[in-house]
């Protein structure tokens, strides 16, 4: 279950971006989770662990302090020991702001999963910081996490394999590069499993906001498709084998560009101020 929020307090912002995130020209996402993790105040924490690739902290770092964080430090992990350093403990409590970069996700879980850097990651958000993650760093987020799965828009048994995230948030399940990657069927797939939570599928350079009251804002120049099963009334997931197309009635999907919203408490989407352009 998520850390509890403490008295008088309100949850921090926790961003799931899709992967791919525009980094040069047009950085709204990233320029949006300085803003809402203090603006020039910021002080922000880049977590690199799920990538191999030495650069990658380096190149967050850069365009954090390019877009004006007052602080931004890259903590990267190679060993669950490094999790109980008594240093990165508070390094971390400090910011106002953590990012996790893309990679492999189970690279992140492996190593992080269960330690005391996850814990302090998960107090801090209920306290008010905002957490966010692009690709791997995404699909962390939440309490139940897509690992691997197949490509293609039908709802095959067995075509998913889930495993434990981060535990922000047990309100939604998170998959990325969605369109890009034909992944409808896989997050469909995971959601039979747990018709509580929501689907949240993103785009690559497209993050969905999740406030402190529970709504979710589109960002970014692609969409996010948002899967909600509350009101299905029939799945035969529990009666077919591994391989075979699953039946589900009653799922309802919205497809949401910049802008748009969607209340994970009341189920309710809003076109709201859409951004659009001109050529």
């Amino acid at each position: 279950m998520p850390s509890r929020v403490p008295d008088g307090q309100q949850r921090g912002w926790i961003i799931p971006i899709g992967g791919a995130e525009n980094k040069e020209n047009d950085r709204r996402i990233l320029e949006r989770f300085v803003r809402v993790s203090g603006g020039s105040e910021a002080d922000i924490v880049v977590i690199p662990t799920a990538s191999r690739m030495h650069e990658t902290g380096q190149r967050y770092e850069q365009v954090f302090r390019d877009i004006g964080a007052a602080r931004v430090t890259v903590m990267d992990f190679d060993t669950r020991r490094d999790c109980q350093e008594a240093g990165r403990l508070q390094r971390i409590g400090a910011a106002t702001g953590i990012f996790f970069t893309g990679g492999n996700q189970l690279r992140l879980t492996t190593l992080l999963g269960g330690t005391p850097v996850a814990k302090v990651i998960r107090a801090r958000n209920a306290a008010g910081v905002t957490v966010g993650g692009t690709s791997a760093g995404a699909s962390i987020l939440s309490e139940h996490m897509i690992a691997a799965g197949d490509e293609g828009s039908a709802m095959i048994a067995g075509s998913v394999r889930l495993a434990p995230g981060l535990g922000l948030t047990n309100r939604f399940i998170i998959d990325q590069h969605f369109r890009q990657r034909d992944r409808l069927g896989r997050l469909l797939t995971a959601l039979a499993y747990n018709p509580f939570a929501i689907g949240i599928g993103l785009d690559e350079d497209t993050a969905a906001f999740i406030g402190p009251d529970e709504t979710l804002e589109v960002e970014g120049s692609g969409g996010v498709t948002v899967v909600d099963g509350s009101d299905v009334t029939y799945s035969s997931i529990d009666k077919v084998q591994d391989g075979q197309a699953v039946c589900m009635l009653g799922m309802r999907v919205h497809l949401l560009v910049a802008g748009a919203t969607y209340n994970l408490n009341t189920h309710l989407a809003s076109p709201g101020a859409l951004v659009t352009s001109k050529e």
